[in-house]
């Protein structure tokens, strides 16, 4: 029982954390590979995502517009 309690938390966490990757504005290519990896790397991914990569992702990801 409380390992389905874990897995729902994990569920929705990773859902939430596509979601919000989701609306970053960048190129659809990146978008999806980043939620992706948040995905397959599970709670290692999502651990990775909430504690250091959230405020970095847009900078990461890019937005597509360069400037000189």
């Amino acid at each position: 029982m409380v390992g389905f309690v874990i897995w729902i938390i994990g569920l929705v966490l990773t859902i939430k954390a596509a979601l919000e990757i989701w609306r970053i504005h960048a190129p659809v290519e990146r978008r999806l590979i980043a939620i992706v990896l948040v995905v397959l790397t599970s709670w290692i991914g999502l651990l990775f995502y909430y504690f250091y990569g959230k405020p970095r992702m847009t900078q990461w990801l890019g937005t597509g517009l360069e400037r000189y």
